[in-house]
Parts: C-alpha cells; structure tokens; sequence
C-alpha cells in the first residue's frame, strides 16, 4: 500500500523517558518500543512521521527535541507536536493524575496550560486548539521550527496519498458493499 501511496503513518511519542511515561500512559507501549515502530516501518517502506504529543508544559516538553532527533535517526520523515487538550471532564482527570503524579510541578503546569489558552484550562476554537496561544505556545512552535530545521524534517516533501485510487463501495441491497 505504501509504495502505491495509499498509507503513511505516524506514531506519537510523549515522552522517552520511561518512568514518565508509564506514570502518563501506563498500558500504552513504551518509548523505545514506539521508536522501533518508527524504525521497522521506515525500514520497510512506509512513509512514517512522529508526532511529538502531547507536549506538557513544564513536564514533557522539554524532551521535544530528543523526542524528534531519536525518531529522526530512526527513519522518521515527518514530524509534527500537539499541545496538551483538556477538554470536558478530561481537565479534572488531569488535574488529580497531576496532584497525584507531580504535586510539586501540578499549580505551575496548570498555570503554563492557561498561558497558552487564554487563560483557560481549553480552547476548542480551530487554528489553536493543537497548538495553542500566547508567548509560552509561540516559544513551543519556536523550538519545534528550530529543530525541525536543524534535523531535516523541513527538506523532506510531505507524505501525500494517492486519494484518487479510492473508491466509495458500490451499494447492494440497500447495504454498502464492504468487500
């Protein structure tokens, strides 16, 4: 599929700190393991990027960089960040995974978050739900340009997908034919 350029993929990374990230998503796979994906499927052909998500002030984002070098080196020919969403009820899970995990950074990672929501917890307006507004979201989008340049991303043409070789299933007896 990927050589007729009908798949790419992109694998999140929040973290590759492992200790982190068994706290943030402890059934989730770990970072080395996310990093091999990014290897075996670059090594097999498949256009691959990382996505460098989510970014959490004052408690993951300072790995960006890492994270994009490390999945560089491992074939990734994309990348991308988003910056942590709270919306709805996830906010308040957020913040006791916080008081629970980090109570000594939890005030001031809340307060970063506000900085670049204008000044709430959420933003669900398009164009700065993923990446935020302010001067802490400007300095993440800084460092991200910065490094993305730095490791190539930038001269890399984006994955496009050949959406012309798809076609709708035609219907059959009022269902849509899947197969």
């Amino acid at each position: 599929m990927a050589e007729r350029g009908l798949a790419q993929v992109c694998v999140s990374v929040t973290t590759l700190d492992r200790t982190l990230a068994n706290k943030l998503e402890p059934r989730a796979a770990t970072p080395m393991r996310r990093i091999e994906t990014i290897r075996a499927l670059a090594a097999a052909g498949v256009p691959t990027g990382v996505m460098a998500a989510p970014m959490i002030p004052a408690l993951n984002d300072h790995e960006m960089e890492e994270i994009l070098q490390t999945a560089r080196q491992a074939g990734a020919g994309t990348a991308s960040y988003i910056l942590l969403r709270l919306p709805l009820e996830i906010r308040d899970l957020f913040v006791e995974w916080l008081e629970t995990h980090a109570p000594d950074k939890a005030r001031h990672v809340m307060s970063l978050i506000r900085d670049t929501r204008n000044g709430k917890a959420y933003e669900a307006a398009f164009g700065t739900r993923m990446r935020g507004t302010g001067e802490y979201a400007a300095l993440l989008k800084k460092r991200f340009a910065i490094a993305s340049r730095r490791l190539g991303y930038d001269e890399i043409e984006r994955f496009s997908l050949d959406t012309g070789q798809f076609h709708p299933p035609l219907a059959r007896d009022g269902q849509l034919a899947l197969f």
